[in-house]
């Protein structure tokens, strides 16, 4: 009986336990960032083998079932593009998280979240006229988008940020979206709306979770720039709203960016995020870079503890420096010190007697100078 009687009582321990744990488990330094937007968000870029090089700190929360990547809805991967749907392309995502990790102290980790819906109505995110604005095209392109999410892609992605809100902090919110709504001056306080709304039902305070939105395409002959006047009233409206600018970033069509305007875009999008956590970040390579075609990508694979890869991408024939620096600033060995021809090229670095740790590498060609951070560990 006196065993009987025990284990009445365990149930209620047991219940505080498990309040307990799910408390202690979540990683602080596993900083959480939701993405949601139309297809531009969900990402239409062709992706390329560069894209794949993804560090393991960066991460995706899948947000369906797609059995053609091996990924399960609710479960962490490396994030490996496609990002938001089965088979969505590179997104300003992608580079966001690259960007973010190659720039923060290697403690931190970096998650997303991506529920996006191309040709959506900014409304079809507000939990209460959605179903107002589930229908702007009958065509089952649309329609079979919307029935993935359940019929309502806020409350899906409120769910699936609930669900990782037990692993780590959600720390932004990343928007790119407009296009639908090009003219609609009443745009800015609809987008209010939805953020409140994310924050109260996510316990998230907004001066911690900044909302950074993008402008659409601004190259010439696109279909929707003039939204971008609108968007960059955004801040206007909400305090802690930021406007990333599309100027530069190239496109494959008249609504959407190709794979390097998205690179670019992602990074401008991880730049002004770092910038508001107090980190220095140097505006000369995105610049260059948007302007004139160059590129210093993230070696891979990274850690590493043999060799990894490196590869540039330059406009034009040219001389190139490409060297290697420890913590100290000392140059530890020269990649490249001469003539390459315009394109994409890549060259191998060997730990050979570097001992592990934290390493930096820098590009120079003509006015251009970017560096990365890389990681030698240990066998």
């Amino acid at each position: 009986m006196k065993i009987f009687k025990l284990n009445i009582r365990i149930p209620v321990i047991f219940c505080l336990l498990i309040l307990t744990t799910k408390t202690f488990s979540q990683d602080q330094n596993f900083h959480i960032y939701l993405c949601f937007g139309q297809s531009n968000m969900e990402g239409q870029g062709k992706i390329e083998a560069q894209d794949k090089a993804v560090d393991s700190r960066f991460q995706v929360m899948q947000a369906l079932d797609c059995s053609n990547i091996g990924r399960t809805k609710g479960k962490w991967y490396p994030a490996v593009p496609p990002l938001c749907q089965c088979y969505s392309g590179l997104s300003p995502a992608d580079y966001f998280g690259k960007t973010m990790v190659a720039n923060l102290p290697d403690s931190i980790k970096i998650g997303i979240i991506n529920v996006a819906i191309g040709g959506c109505d900014i409304r079809l995110f507000d939990k209460d006229i959605y179903q107002d604005y589930d229908s702007t095209y009958t065509e089952s392109w649309f329609t079979d988008k919307i029935k993935s999410y359940e019929g309502n892609p806020y409350k899906y992605l409120i769910d699936l940020a609930n669900l990782a809100q037990q692993d780590g902090v959600i720390k932004g919110i990343l928007l790119h979206q407009g296009e639908t709504n090009t003219g609609n001056t009443q745009w800015p306080s609809y987008v209010k709306t939805i953020y409140n709304n994310m924050l109260i039902d996510l316990s998230l305070d907004p001066e911690s979770v900044p909302l950074l939105a993008g402008e659409v395409l601004s190259a010439d002959g696109n279909c929707c720039s003039s939204m971008n006047q609108i968007i960059n009233r955004l801040p206007d409206t909400i305090p802690t709203a930021y406007v990333i600018s599309s100027n530069g970033c190239t496109g494959q069509d008249n609504a959407h960016f190709n794979s390097e305007g998205y690179r670019i875009l992602g990074r401008r999008y991880a730049e002004k995020m770092l910038s508001l956590m107090g980190y220095e970040i140097s505006t000369s390579f995105d610049e260059i870079s948007a302007s004139k075609g160059y590129a210093l990508e993230q070696n891979y694979p990274n850690p590493f503890s043999n060799k990894t890869n490196i590869s540039f991408k330059i406009p034009d024939s040219a001389y190139v420096s490409l060297k290697v620096f420890n913590m100290q600033g000392t140059e530890v060995m020269e990649l490249a010190g001469k003539g390459f021809s315009a394109g994409t090229h890549m060259v191998e670095f060997c730990k050979e007697k570097h001992p592990a740790g934290t390493y930096f590498y820098t590009i120079k060609v003509d006015q251009y100078v970017a560096t990365r951070k890389l990681i030698i560990q240990t066998e």
